[in-house]
Formats: structure tokens, C-alpha cells, sequence
């Protein structure tokens, strides 16, 4: 299974980001220093994520992650990257939930130190399963595990969905609500349509994605639910697991208050974007796995809500990941890593299971 290159993610010096960050952790913490500082395989392109240990004679704590908002000259993935959202985000979870969310230390909104806003972490120990080579692809840790603990690592992360659903106070929420008029569903999409207008802007236009967001309206549910605290990442490569128990629940930068079909359709659609991707290179991969209709039913079991219009949240999920694949093509554009072709929509990997959701064939 042949891959592209790694899109560039950073044109940030390593060894300068080390040294200044000692220079800003000697404010927080007189004496303080960081040390082996690295930055992770995995690290993604919306933000960066450094690893160091905290040498102090007194530390809050010894092992550290520091998220890093984008680099500004890097072709950013989103337009606006709040770190303190989601500084306040994990904080509130961690406090009315007891998900296993990181312990966050430190938050840094001045630019100047680092060069952008970032907040400083715990860093928790286990293992991550792989975007790269994909984990439904052979010879990783979770593909080689036997049916029983893939099984129960799918059960604990949908607990972990359900549980923040459940428990977490909607009225401590309300600033993750996206702005503009009518219900929290209709905001979450007009931001997506703004997002891809700004993907854009500039660049040609994807037929297939506005053939989507055509598609939702006509699918529009009739009853959204009562809102709530959506994850907005909710997807196993978010996740550190010690065993095939969740250790640490990462990344909420995409928080939202939402109708809970928001993160179960994001949580079924990635792992079927893995899953076709890896079937399409003639491997099985993990047919038996997140399948959506057990999602469904162990959600309902969990939480006593039935998932409901989830042809839309699926669409809507693969739709969303549409406009952020081709924010990431474009980057590469303009790295000069990658050319246009002549139909923009071959630009997103997963253009033909789009367009089967678009015709109501995809689940059938």
C-alpha cells in the first residue's frame, strides 16, 4: 500500500522553539527548563504538538505535551485556532465528567513567546492506533489484536461518547454554540459552509462538495434532539490507550454544541474513510469493526437515545472531512508538493464514497 509523501506540517526551527520555550517556562516556573524536547510522528497539521520533560526541583508535573497553534506561515487547515476554547474545553470536561482528558497546566495566549498562542499538558503514556499506515491496514498493534479486545476497545471508546453526552452540563457549553441564527445544527453546518468558502477562496471550487451540502438539506432531519457537548474529533486516533482501555481523550478543537448524531456520524464515517481506503489496496482490512449499525444500537443501549437520521449525520460527516482534505490538497499547492488537476474533486481521497452517499447508495 503505496502512500504519498507526509503533506509539510510546520517551517518552524526545532532547536529555536526548544529555546524559547525554556525562556518562557523560566516565567511560569523560575528555574525551570525544558528537556528532550521531540515532536511526534503523528503530529498533526492543524496544530503541533511538542513533547518535553519539566526540569524543576518542584514540578507540577514531570512529563509534558504542549499544543501549538498553527504555524501561521504554513498554510493553516482552519482559519482561526482558539487555544483557549480548547484549554477550557478539556478543563470542563476533565471537572463534570471524569473522561480521561489530560491535566492542562498552562496557557499561553500571547503570541510572542513561541510565535502563537499553545497550552501546556500532561502527557499521557500508551498507544495511539495509526493514521499512517492506517490501523485497518496490516502490521500494527491494533489490526493484529484478536476480535474480543478490538471489541472491547470499541465498546470503552463509545462509553467514553456516550458518557460526555450524558454528564456534561449543556449550560457550561453554550460558548461552544456556533454563531448565527436558528438550531444548533443549523450553525454547525452554515460554519461548515463558511469554512469551505474560505478553503476556497481563490482556488477552484469542488462540484462534488456543493453537490453535498445540497444533498443535507434535502435529508435535514426533522427532530434534531436536545443539543449537546459534542467532541467533534470523536474518532479512536484521538485517543491513548493503555491496553485497549482509554488512557487520554486529545484534540477538541472541533467542540461544539450539537445534536449527539454529530459525533457518532464523525465516529462511524472515519473509520469506514480507513476502512475503504484500505479495501480499495486489495487488503480486507477490519470489516468487522465500528460497524455502524452496532455503533448505533450499543449508543442506544448506553444512553437510552435512539441515533436518529443517520444517512444525514454520515453525509454531513463525510462532507466535512471533504473540506478539510482539500484545504490540506491546497496546501500542498502551495508548497508546490502537488499540482491541480483538471477535476478538483480527485483532489479529495474519498470522492467516489462521497459521491455514493450523495446518491443514497453508499450504505446500501
Amino acid at each position: 500500500m503505496a502512500t504519498p509523501p507526509r503533506p509539510r506540517t510546520t517551517t518552524r526551527d526545532p532547536e529555536e522553539l526548544t529555546r524559547r520555550l525554556t525562556a518562557w517556562l523560566d516565567t511560569r516556573l523560575p528555574g525551570a527548563r525544558a528537556t528532550g524536547v521531540s515532536v511526534p510522528e503523528s503530529n498533526g497539521m492543524s496544530s503541533e504538538t511538542l513533547l518535553f520533560d519539566l526540569d524543576h526541583p518542584e514540578p507540577p508535573l514531570r512529563s509534558c505535551a504542549l499544543r501549538l497553534a498553527a504555524d501561521p506561515d504554513a498554510y493553516t487547515i482552519f482559519p482561526v485556532y482558539d487555544m483557549k476554547r480548547q484549554y477550557d474545553t478539556m478543563r470542563l470536561v476533565a471537572e463534570h465528567t471524569g473522561i480521561p482528558v489530560p491535566r492542562v497546566l498552562w496557557l499561553e495566549e500571547d503570541p510572542g513567546p513561541l510565535g502563537a498562542p499553545f497550552f501546556v499538558m500532561e502527557r499521557k503514556e500508551g498507544r495511539v492506533p495509526p493514521d499512517v499506515m492506517p490501523y485497518t491496514y496490516e502490521g500494527n498493534w491494533l489490526h493484529s489484536a484478536s476480535d474480543a479486545e478490538r471489541a472491547g476497545l470499541e465498546d470503552a471508546t463509545l462509553r467514553i461518547i456516550a458518557r460526555l453526552h450524558d454528564r456534561f452540563p449543556v449550560e457550561h457549553a453554550r460558548h461552544l454554540e456556533p454563531p448565527g441564527d436558528g438550531s444548533p445544527l443549523r450553525r454547525h453546518v452554515e460554519a461548515q459552509r463558511a469554512y469551505y468558502a474560505w478553503v476556497v477562496d481563490g482556488r477552484p471550487r469542488s462540484p462534488l462538495i456543493e453537490r453535498a451540502f445540497d444533498r443535507l438539506e434535502e435529508l435535514w432531519p426533522d427532530d434534531q434532539g436536545t443539543p449537546v457537548l459534542n467532541w467533534g474529533d470523536a474518532r479512536i486516533g484521538n485517543i491513548i490507550y493503555d491496553g485497549f482501555t482509554p488512557a487520554a481523550v486529545l484534540d477538541w478543537e472541533m467542540a461544539a454544541l450539537a445534536p449527539r448524531e454529530v459525533d457518532l456520524g464523525w465516529t462511524i464515517y472515519l473509520h469506514r474513510f480507513f476502512q475503504d481506503l484500505t479495501v480499495s489496496f486489495g487488503q480486507p482490512g477490519l470489516p468487522d469493526f465500528l460497524r455502524r449499525e452496532r455503533i448505533e444500537s450499543r449508543y442506544a443501549q448506553l444512553t437510552g437515545h435512539i441515533p436518529r437520521a443517520m444517512d444525514f449525520y454520515t453525509l454531513y460527516a463525510a462532507l466535512r472531512h471533504a473540506v478539510v482534505m482539500l484545504r490540506v490538497a491546497y496546501r500542498q499547492v502551495h508548497f508546490g508538493e502537488a499540482a491541480v488537476p483538471d477535476d478538483p474533486d480527485r483532489l479529495i481521497l474519498h470522492h467516489d464514497s462521497l459521491a455514493a452517499m450523495v446518491q443514497g447508495s453508499y450504505w446500501s
